[in-house]
C-alpha cells in the first residue's frame, strides 16, 4: 500500500506506540520490521515471521494484526478527509451562490451581465469579440447615466443640507448620509473594473473620475475611488451612522481615586483576565515566587513557638550573589617576601652563634642548668611563713615562739597513746600464692614417663582378663609372618602377605588420624604463639630508654619497629641528629629479648652508613624501670626538627622526663670531651 510522506509519518508514530505497548526490548528493530514490511508490500504471515525472529510466535501473530488494522485505520482516515475536503468545497460554492443572490437588485443588471460576457468563447472568435465590446459599451453607458443622476441627486441634496446646518444642528445625519453615498459609488467603480479585466483580450478603459462627499457633506475631489466594501463592515476613517440610546454602551463613571462606579454610586469591581498559557502562568508565578523572596521576615510577622530562639539571626532564603573579585592590597607580597628574608637572615645568625657558643663550651652549660632546673637560692621562698601547717596542728598560737618564750601545745592532741600507721599492700603484689616451679631432669623425666606407661599397659591387660576389652590382634609384620602365622602361612602364602600389608596400613592410618586430631588449627597456633610472647602488665610496666647516636640506616630502623610490634610491645622513636630516643614498653621477658636486640644483635658500627657528623654511632641505655600504666601505644617513628619539637611530644605523653635524661647525657659527653 503506497503511503504519502505524511501518512508514513502518522503510521510510524501509531506503530511505535504499538510496540512500546506490547514489547519490553528491541523495540526499534521491531518498528523497522513493521514499517519497513507495509512499505514493501508483505502480508499478514510474511511480516509475523519476521517479527518471531525477536519475540515468540503468538506475540508476533498479534503484533501483525494489530499493524494491518492500524495500516487500515489510517486508509479510512484518508479518504474520509478526502470526502470531507470536497464536501467543504460544496458547501463554500453553495454560499457564494446564496450570497450572490441576496444582493440588491442594483447590482443585478451588470452581473446578468457580466456572466454573459463572460460565457466561453466560441468557433467564431470576431463575431464573438465584437458582441462583448458591444454589451460592455452599453454596461459602461447604463453606468455612467445612473452615477450622473445620482450626483445630481447628491447635489441638491448637498445645497439643501448646507443650507439647513446653518440654522439647525441636524447636519450629522447629512454628512453620514454622504459618507454612505460616497461608499457606495466607489463600491460600484470596482466592481466595473473588475468585471472589465476579467474578459480576455479586452483593453480596460479608464473611469471618469467622480467627485466624493467627504464626511463633512461637502465634495472632495482629491479622493481616490474607494475599495470595495463587504457587507456589513464600515470603511475605515469613515462615521457610520448614529446608534440609537437603547443601543448605546453605558457611561463609565468614575471617581477622584479613578475607580469605576454603577448609577448607584457603588464601586464595580472589574474581573481580572488571567493568563491561560502555560509560559505567561509560569512567568507570572516567577515574579511572585521572587517577590516573596525579596521580602525579609521580620520578629513580628515569625510565628510565636516554643522552639523559636531569638537569638538566632534570621538569614533570608535568597541565593547569594555570585562570588566576585577580591584583590589583594598594594605591595603585600613585598611586605611578606621581607619578612621571609628577615626570618632567613634570623636564622642564619642564630645558626653561628650556636656554633660559636659550642666551639667555646657555653651552650653545654646553659642547657645542663636549663635541664638541672631552678638553683637552691630560687627554690627557698623569699617570706617564711609563721607557722608551718604540721605545727599548726599541735601548736596553740598561730605562731612560732620568740626567744626566751615556751612552746604550749594542745592538750587534745597529745595522749599516752600511740599512732600507728595503717598498712598498704604493695601494688605490684598479688593475693593468690605463687607456686614455685620443679624442674626435672632428663633422666628424671625419662623414669617418670617409663614407670606411667608401665601402669597404663597394666591397667589395660587387667580388662582384657576381666573381658571388659577384646584383645588386640597380633601384630604380624613381614618379618615375623611365618613365626606368628604359621602353617596359615604356608598353605597360601599370597592370602597371609596381602592380610599383613592391610594390617601394616591400618596401623599406619590409625597413627596418622591419631597426630592429625592433636594437631592445632592455625588459630590455636596463632595463640599458643601470642600467649607465648604476651604478658600481664597490669601489675606494672616495664619501661626502657635508649639513646642511639645514629639511626639513619633503614635496616635499622625496620629491625627496631618489626621487633617491637613481633613482641608486642608499645612505645616511640624520636629522631632529632644525633640524639634518637628509643622508648619500649612491655614486660620482664619482652625487655630481656629487646635488650639483646639494641645492645647485642644490631652491629652500630659495622652496619653504619659513612658518618658525615664525626660521631660514633652506637646505642645506649640510658634508664630502665616500671610504671604503672603505658604512656604509648603502637611503635611509631617521629621525626622532629628541633630540641622544643622533641620534648613537646614527650611532654604531651606526659613522659618529658624521658627526654630530659637522655639529653642530658649527650651534653654530659660534650662537656666531657671539651674538658678533655
Amino acid at each position: 500500500m503506497a503511503l504519502s510522506k505524511r501518512d508514513y509519518e502518522s503510521y510510524k508514530s501509531v506503530v511505535d506506540k504499538l510496540v512500546y505497548k506490547y514489547l519490553t526490548k528491541e523495540r526499534s528493530t521491531a518498528v523497522s520490521i513493521i514499517t519497513s514490511a507495509i512499505t514493501g508490500g508483505s502480508d499478514k504471515r510474511k511480516l509475523a515471521d519476521k517479527l518471531a525472529t525477536i519475540t515468540d510466535k503468538s506475540l508476533a501473530l498479534k503484533l501483525a494484526d494489530k499493524a494491518f488494522s492500524l495500516l487500515e485505520d489510517v486508509g479510512n482516515h484518508k479518504s474520509s478527509s478526502r470526502k470531507r475536503a470536497h464536501k467543504e468545497e460544496a458547501e463554500n460554492a453553495k454560499d457564494g451562490h446564496d450570497k450572490e443572490s441576496k444582493k440588491p437588485r442594483l447590482d443585478k443588471q451588470p452581473l446578468v451581465a457580466s456572466s454573459q460576457t463572460s460565457s466561453p468563447p466560441t468557433s467564431d472568435s470576431a463575431p464573438t469579440t465584437a458582441l462583448h465590446q458591444k454589451q460592455i459599451e452599453d454596461i459602461m453607458a447604463k453606468a455612467q447615466a445612473a452615477i450622473e443622476e445620482r450626483k445630481k441627486a447628491l447635489t441638491s441634496t448637498q445645497q439643501r443640507g448646507s443650507a439647513a446646518s446653518l440654522t439647525s444642528p441636524s447636519a450629522a445625519p447629512a454628512a453620514a448620509n454622504g459618507t454612505a453615498v460616497n461608499s457606495r459609488i466607489a463600491e460600484l467603480q470596482a466592481r466595473i473594473r473588475s468585471q472589465m479585466g476579467s474578459v480576455a483580450g479586452l483593453p480596460v478603459p479608464p473611469l471618469a473620475s467622480v467627485p466624493l462627499l467627504g464626511s463633512s457633506g461637502f465634495v472632495n475631489p482629491f479622493m481616490g475611488a474607494a475599495p470595495p466594501q463587504m457587507p456589513g463592515l464600515m470603511t475605515p476613517g469613515v462615521a457610520g451612522p448614529p446608534k440609537p440610546p437603547g443601543e448605546r454602551p453605558p457611561p463609565i463613571i468614575l471617581d477622584s481615586e479613578g475607580r469605576t462606579l454603577d448609577l448607584m454610586g457603588k464601586e464595580v469591581h472589574i474581573t481580572s483576565r488571567a493568563p491561560t498559557l502555560k509560559a505567561n502562568i509560569r512567568a507570572k508565578k516567577r515574579a511572585e515566587f521572587k517577590e516573596k523572596l525579596s521580602e525579609k521576615p521580620t520578629l513580628e510577622d515569625l510565628p510565636e513557638t516554643d522552639y523559636y530562639d531569638p537569638r538566632v539571626p534570621v538569614r533570608s532564603s535568597v541565593r547569594q550573589s555570585k562570588l566576585q573579585f577580591k584583590f589583594h592590597e598594594q605591595g603585600k607580597f613585598v611586605q611578606l617576601a621581607q619578612r621571609e628574608r628577615a626570618k632567613a637572615r634570623l636564622d642564619k645568625l642564630q645558626s653561628e652563634i650556636s656554633t660559636a657558643a659550642r666551639r667555646t663550651g657555653i651552650s653545654s652549660a646553659a642547657r645542663l642548668a636549663e635541664l638541672q632546673g631552678e638553683s637552691k637560692d630560687q627554690l627557698v621562698s623569699p617570706k617564711t611563713p609563721q607557722i608551718e601547717w604540721w605545727d599548726a596542728v599541735i601548736l596553740q598560737s598561730n605562731r612560732y615562739p620568740k626567744e626566751g618564750e615556751t612552746a604550749i601545745a594542745k592538750a587534745d592532741y597529745i595522749t599516752n597513746l600511740v599512732e600507728h600507721p595503717l598498712e598498704v599492700n604493695c601494688v605490684t603484689d598479688t593475693e593468690a600464692p605463687v607456686a614455685l616451679q620443679v624442674f626435672l631432669t632428663a633422666k628424671e623425666r625419662k623414669k617418670l614417663r617409663r614407670m606411667n606407661r608401665r601402669e597404663a599397659w597394666k591397667e589395660k591387660q587387667d580388662k582384657i582378663r576381666l573381658g571388659l576389652e577384646p584383645p588386640p590382634e597380633p601384630k604380624v609384620k613381614m618379618a615375623n609372618l611365618m613365626r606368628v602365622l604359621g602353617t596359615e602361612a604356608v598353605l597360601d602364602p599370597t592370602k597371609m602377605e596381602r592380610h599383613v600389608r592391610d594390617q601394616m596400613a591400618k596401623r599406619q592410618h590409625e597413627h596418622e588420624k591419631a597426630n592429625a586430631e592433636r594437631k592445632l588449627t592455625p588459630l590455636q597456633r596463632k595463640e599458643k604463639r601470642l600467649s607465648k610472647i604476651s604478658e600481664d602488665t597490669s601489675s606494672g610496666v616495664h619501661v626502657s630508654v635508649y639513646r642511639v647516636t645514629d639511626l639513619s640506616n633503614g635496616s635499622h630502623k625496620f629491625k627496631v619497629e618489626t621487633n617491637a610490634k613481633q613482641l608486642l610491645m608499645t612505645g616511640t622513636v624520636v629522631l632529632f641528629k644525633d640524639v634518637n630516643v628509643v622508648v619500649v614498653e612491655g614486660g620482664p621477658k619482652q625487655q630481656k629479648k629487646y635488650r639483646q636486640l639494641m645492645m647485642n644483635r644490631i652491629k652500630w658500627v659495622e652496619e653504619a652508613r659513612t658518618n658525615t657528623n664525626n660521631v660514633e654511632p652506637k646505642c645506649q641505655l640510658v634508664w630502665e624501670g616500671t610504671v604503672l600504666e603505658r604512656s604509648f601505644g603502637e611503635m611509631l617513628f617521629k621525626a622532629c626538627p628541633s630540641e622544643s619539637f622533641a620534648r613537646d611530644h614527650f611532654k604531651r605523653h606526659g613522659v618529658e622526663q624521658y627526654w630530659d635524661l637522655a639529653y642530658g647525657t649527650k651534653l654530659a659527653e660534650e662537656a666531657d670531651s671539651a674538658i678533655l
